[in-house]
Parts: C-alpha cells; structure tokens; sequence
C-alpha cells in the first residue's frame, strides 16, 4: 500500500477514534500531501464535513492549478457532495479505497473527465462494514436515508 492511501487510512481510523465515522482523505501534490481530513460531520454538528470536504478545508487557499494538478485520496468513494467539490477544484485523479459499502457518483466523475483508480482495499471495507454494522443510524443519517 501505498504512503497516501496509508495517511488516508490513519485519518479513517482517527475519526473513528474520536466517534466518528470512519473516511478519511488526502490531498497530494507534487508527491506531498497539502491537505488531510477526515469525516467530523458527528463530531463538530456538520452536516458537510465529510473527510474529502475536511481535507479541501485544510489545504486551505490554493492556486487552481495546485488543485488541477493534484490527487485526492479518499477511504470511500466519494458522494455527490464531496465529488462537486471535486469536479469544482478541478482534481483529474481520485484513488478511492473501496465502493463495496457505498458507491458515490462515480460515474459522474468519469463522465467529467476524472481518472478513478479504485483499490477495494481490505482495510476500508472492514472499517466501513464494522462502522455501519455497529451504528446503523449514523450511517444512515449521513447517507441521507
């Protein structure tokens, strides 16, 4: 696995430590990441602090080709809030860890240009699975149902 998607994965498992659920998010340009987030929507009362939202929010002000010539991380793929801010941004390439417990507007994504690469990476879905099994109302709270 690699670094990115290791930051992605520990910012996952921080969030679920603090009582969250756990999705975490990088932003890496030029091989360094400029942003990390993860999912506070439960923590801070916000209903648009998703991981990829909180990672945006802390790479903070960037040239628009920072962001274009960036690549997100996200543990989950992303919904169709997070992939606005995506396709806003301008962000061509998206690694997500898995979209076996939620698929979110990929194929919008594809649409627009942006390359996905998606791993189903073990670690992802057991977080995921464990999280929904375990807090069934948040989860569904967060997706909208």
């Amino acid at each position: 696995m690699d670094e990115f998607m290791r930051a992605t994965i520990d910012e996952a498992i921080q969030g679920l430590s603090e009582g969250g659920i756990p999705i975490g998010s990088v932003i890496v340009h030029n091989n360094k990441i400029i942003g990390r987030g993860h999912n506070r929507r439960i923590q801070k009362g916000n209903p648009i602090l998703h991981g990829e939202m909180d990672a945006f929010e802390n790479a903070g002000r960037q040239p628009a080709r920072v962001y274009r010539e960036s690549t997100l991380y996200t543990t989950l793929s992303p919904c169709p809030m997070c992939s606005g801010a995506i396709l806003l941004y301008g962000i061509k390439k998206v690694v997500i860890g898995e979209n076996r417990t939620f698929m979110g507007d990929e194929e919008l994504l594809k649409s627009r240009g942006v390359e996905l690469t998606i791993l189903q990476n073990e670690e992802c879905i057991k977080l995921m699975e464990q999280f929904i099994a375990a807090n069934p109302v948040l989860w569904n709270e967060d997706i909208g149902e």
